[in-house]
């Protein structure tokens, strides 16, 4: 094999492997830019869970509060006494039963 024939030869082995590299470097970009893009998308839909989270913990921290309002000993008794005609028994109508 002559000399030249050799350096054509070793031109097309770094020609291929620079289109190999080359397609490499592509193909590793166009991943870069999907995966960044891929990261915003669900980053913006976490920011949108946490702000539906965050409301759901004002509602139930309403809803906590009203049902303690609505459960006072004040307001069953009084409900107990209007609605339901109950009264409180006079300690000598109490009698204990024992076992």
């Amino acid at each position: 094999m002559s000399a030249a024939a050799a350096n054509v030869s070793q031109g097309r082995g770094r020609f291929w492997l620079v289109l190999i590299l080359l397609a490499a470097v592509v193909l590793s970009a166009i991943g870069v830019v999907y995966v960044k893009h891929q990261t915003r998308k669900l980053f913006l839909e976490l920011q949108g869970l946490d702000k539906g989270r965050d409301a759901m913990d004002i509602e139930w921290g309403q809803l906590q509060l009203e049902q303690s309002t609505w459960s006072t000993h004040g307001r069953v008794e009084e409900l107990a006494r209007t609605k339901l005609g109950m009264v409180v028994t006079e300690p000598t109508r109490v009698v204990v039963v024992k076992p």
